[in-house]
């Protein structure tokens, strides 16, 4: 086969539904039985994950899932306006993790991925030429599958992480976090309801099907994930932060978690990849856990499918390419879900303090609270260029209404976009741009622009 992914969480599902809709030979692993399970964690889809579904003419269909929620307001003083955003989605959708699966699987399987539940990775090992993996299937004998390549999508405890021998360097930075799915009987007034002062930590969000998911954390309780957890702890945690419990009532399910700040140093070694939270795991304050992992996959897709089509130039600097884009950007996260979670863990009264006064500035400076909009809805993400590049290389490219119609419905054939005004020459454009899709402006611009097929811009002349 082409490529063997394992694990089918969102980031490996839409890297797997990538590379069959290309028609290349992919194979993917998982553990479990199936997907569909009710206890994921991740409920938000920014701005950024939504345009790269509708590069691939799924956003539609995940939107009809959730609620559109245009404004932020973060420890009771910071308000973040997502309509201003330059997106065609300006606003983060509150969606549970298994109706992202769900759209996810649904267009993996009829582009001919290869499912494989009940399958677990137990080794792999390499040469110039393939990956070999080890696995045991649902009838518990031992297999070999052979691939090209191998992309780990299998999370934070990754088994192709700890078969290449990589360390994953952090720490943990909450410990003892509850999470219920609850019914209460008191609605919240609003859709996303979160607040941190001093006494606790509290989020409480809507499945939209009369249950609700809660997260909450005690500062003066913290006990291991082995502890039992009861709906009372977390009753209490809500009338910490909240003043209320709203009439919690029945919890289907509880756990007790930890958050760690993680990230691997190699995004690749040899002809094996890692993407998600194989590679990078973060807090959970911003919502850009599964976000990330689903650009990463958005990222690695198209560059393998270039190599194994034959269409790269220099195959080895275009998969290297991943890490140098990639790893940047996890760090990235790293440091501002971080800054958000010690905003939220504040019980002192000078940490207190100091957090207030960094949530007023932020308000204050608009270019401030913009670039904090950029980065979380990973709108303002960018990669690096060259010396002498173009202002435009690396950067996203937003929706531009073209005479062919919008540029993200370009893109869902999986390939290039050179965007020029009519009979330009564009001959000194990079070798990708002779098997683009061509577009002309509907105005008077005269830049020519090289889309990467996932919306960045490769190229670009004015």
């Amino acid at each position: 086969m082409d490529v063997l992914v394992v694990g089918a969480g969102p980031t490996g599902l839409l890297l797997a539904g990538d590379l069959a809709d290309r028609g290349l030979r992919v194979a993917l692993v998982e553990r479990r039985p199936g997907t569909g399970t009710n206890t994921t964690r991740a409920f938000a889809v920014h701005a950024r994950t939504l345009e790269q579904f509708d590069a691939r003419g799924l956003a539609d269909e995940l939107v009809k899932t959730g609620t559109p929620l245009s404004r932020l307001r973060l420890f009771g003083r910071l308000a973040l306006d997502l309509g201003r955003l330059r997106s065609r989605f300006p606003f983060v959708l509150i969606t549970p993790q298994y109706q992202v699966e769900a759209v996810l699987e649904r267009r993996a399987a009829s582009a001919g991925a290869d499912f494989r539940y009940g399958t677990e990775l137990l080794a792999l090992a390499q040469d110039h030429e393939s990956v070999t993996a080890q696995v045991r299937g649902p009838d518990g004998r031992p297999a070999a599958l052979r691939a090209r390549y191998l992309v780990g999508t299998d999370g934070v405890r990754s088994t192709v992480r700890e078969a290449l021998g990589l360390p994953f360097p952090g720490e943990s930075v909450i410990r003892s976090l509850v999470l219920a799915d609850v019914r209460l009987t008191d609605r919240p007034d609003t859709l996303l309801t979160v607040n941190g002062n001093g006494k606790a930590f509290a989020f409480v969000v809507p499945f939209g099907d009369g249950w609700y998911r809660v997260i909450g954390w005690n500062p003066e309780h913290e006990a291991p994930d082995t502890a039992p957890v009861g709906i009372d702890e977390l009753r209490e945690i809500c009338r910490r932060a909240f003043g209320t419990d709203f009439g919690m009532g029945e919890a289907r399910w509880i756990s007790r978690f930890h958050s760690d700040e993680r990230q691997v140093p190699a995004y690749r070694t040899g002809r094996v990849f890692l993407a998600g939270d194989a590679a990078h795991v973060h807090s959970p304050a911003g919502g850009q856990g599964m976000n990330t992992g689903l650009q990463d996959a958005a990222n690695l897709s198209w560059k393998l499918a270039e190599v194994l089509g034959g269409r790269a130039g220099d195959p080895e600097a275009l998969l290297d390419s991943y890490h140098a884009e990639r790893h940047p950007v996890g760090a990235a996260v790293l440091r501002s879900s971080g800054a958000l979670v010690r905003l939220a863990m504040a019980h002192t009264p000078l940490r207190l303090a100091a957090r207030d006064a960094a949530a007023r500035l932020a308000g204050a400076l608009g270019p401030l609270s913009g670039r904090a909009m950029g980065q979380i809805s990973g709108i303002g993400i960018r990669y690096g260029a060259g010396r002498g590049a173009h202002r435009l290389t690396g950067r996203r490219v937003p929706d531009l209404r073209l005479a062919e119609g919008r540029l993200y419905e370009l893109l869902r054939e999986g390939r290039f976009v050179l965007v020029a005004p009519e009979g330009a020459d564009t001959s000194d454009a990079p070798a990708t741009a002779a098997r683009a899709v061509r577009a002309t402006w509907t105005g008077p611009r005269r830049t020519a622009l090289l889309v990467r097929p996932d919306g960045y811009a490769a190229w670009a002349r004015d």
